[in-house]
């Protein structure tokens, strides 16, 4: 029997975001049809690579 590719670990992060900033971001990301949770981690493998925004 074939080995098949595990599934890519998620971890569940919590901060406290002001209200107004995270409604703009989510209004944003829905205009463009973003998912929210792929551009934070696309932004976070960003910094990690480059340590900028």
């Amino acid at each position: 029997m074939a080995a098949s590719l595990k599934a890519k670990k998620k971890m569940k992060i919590d901060y406290n975001i002001a209200k107004d900033v995270y409604d703009e971001f989510i209004k944003s990301c829905s205009k463009k049809g973003y998912v929210p949770h792929v551009v934070v981690e696309r932004l976070m493998k960003k910094f990690n690579q480059t340590g900028q925004m």
